[in-house]
Formats: structure tokens, C-alpha cells, sequence
């Protein structure tokens, strides 16, 4: 997000109360959410929950197409709807609600670099291993992400999907990358993020201001650890 949407957003955001009725949007819990877009919408709901905000969780099959960004989750809070859990963060923010108030600004910087890290390396081998592993791609990820929708329509959207995910690994050098350079990767990503916990129970100074961190690693690595189950055992179904 630019800074000068970021100023806008913390603008509208400052103005008006959190409501009610506030919602978060995802794809259709059972049958359709991908693991990565699960992770992402209980990493949102736990941030929520922590900065004791209400949130109505509606599940929707075309709610990737309703986001403004085109990824899971969004929330729709007033006349505001922001996706994705960086902007979410912010648009929380604005409205007096924080978790790293405890920080100093170096801190908060690091926070947002572990937070990068995370998204930038765990977010897109979990795309990898959904979208790249033709194993996990044709006994999971096609079925599931076309579930709600009629023949020849959900493969032509889940085709679509797996496109636009390639590209993107193309894009970011990912492209030609195997299964094991993308686990090593994920393998480095995680002793960063235990070199900086060391002996600590927590990545900052207390439980509130570690809380978003620590919910993203923790659901992301959550939903790796099920593909790879999966892939070594793959007459089990998720």
C-alpha cells in the first residue's frame, strides 16, 4: 500500500467507529478455502479477536472476486472494505486499536520485516506446493478451488488460477525452483524467525505486541505442515 493510500485510508478509518456489524469475507470453509487462505483469515480473526473488535466470518465461493485485490480474506467494516491482513493492520490502526503500542520504533520496524519475511517466503512456498506439486495440484487443489462451480467452469477457473500463480513464481524467480530448494528455503525462513525467539516465550516484549506475528507463523506453517502430511500420506484426504 502507498503512503499516500495509507493516509487516506487511516483518514476515513479515524472517522467513523468500529461497527457491529462489521464482516470478514472468505471462499466456503468445508469444501472450497485453500489452506493458505484459511491461514491468512485466522491470522485475521485472531488480530481482530486480540484487538476485542467484533467480526461476523461470512464464507462466500466467489469471495476472491469481491475483493478489492482479489485475495482472501477482506472485511467490510462501514462504507470501507480492505483486504489482506498487512492493510487490515493499518485500517485497524487508525481506528485506535493496536497490539504494538508497547514497541519502540525500531521494533515496530523489525515487526514489519519479520512480518515481510513471512508473508514473502512461507505465504508463497505454500503457493508453490498448491499451485507448482502437480501431486498436490491434481488430487487437491483443482477439486477443491472449482468446488462450488459447474463443469467445465471449474477447471477453467481452477486452470486460470494455476496460470496466474506460475506467472508469479516466474516473476519472483520461483519458476524453476523443486520441491526441496523451496523446503530449504522455508527451512532458513524458520531459523530466522527462531534465532530472533531464542529462549524468549515471545518474539517482543510481551504476548500483545508479538500477537499478529506470531499468529501469521503460526498459521502458515500450520497449513505447510498439512500439505506436506498429505504428500506423505496421500491416501488421506484433508
Amino acid at each position: 500500500m502507498s503512503l499516500v493510500a495509507e493516509a487516506f485510508v487511516s483518514q476515513i478509518a479515524a472517522a467513523e467507529p468500529w461497527p457491529e456489524n462489521a464482516t470478514l469475507y472468505q471462499q466456503l470453509k468445508g469444501e472450497q478455502i485453500l489452506l493458505s487462505d484459511n491461514a491468512a483469515s485466522l491470522a485475521v480473526q485472531a488480530f481482530l479477536q486480540m484487538c476485542n473488535l467484533p467480526i461476523k466470518v461470512v464464507c462466500r465461493a466467489n469471495a476472491e472476486y469481491m475483493s478489492p485485490s482479489g485475495k482472501v480474506p477482506f472485511i467490510h467494516v462501514g462504507n470501507q472494505v480492505v483486504s489482506e491482513l498487512g492493510p487490515i493492520v493499518q485500517f485497524v490502526k487508525a481506528k485506535g486499536h493496536s497490539l504494538s503500542d508497547g514497541l519502540d520504533e525500531v521494533q515496530k520496524a523489525e515487526m514489519k520485516a519479520y512480518m515481510e519475511l513471512v508473508n514473502n517466503m512461507l505465504l508463497t512456498a505454500e503457493l508453490y506446493l498448491q499451485w507448482c506439486d502437480e501431486a498436490t495440484v491434481g488430487e487437491i487443489t483443482h477439486a477443491r478451488y472449482g468446488s462450488p462451480y459447474p463443469w467445465p467452469l471449474n477447471h477453467i477457473l481452477a486452470y486460470q488460477k494455476q496460470w496466474e500463480v506460475k506467472r508469479k513464481m516466474k516473476a519472483i524467480g520461483w519458476g524453476k525452483k523443486t520441491l526441496d530448494q523451496v523446503l530449504e528455503d522455508v527451512d532458513q525462513c524458520c531459523q530466522a524467525l527462531s534465532q530472533r525467539l531464542g529462549t524468549q516465550p515471545y518474539f517482543f516484549n510481551k504476548q500483545t505486541s508479538s500477537t499478529t506475528l506470531i499468529e501469521l507463523v503460526r498459521e502458515y506453517i500450520l497449513a505447510l505442515l498439512l500439505i506436506l502430511w498429505w504428500k506423505c500420506s496421500p491416501f488421506l484426504l484433508l
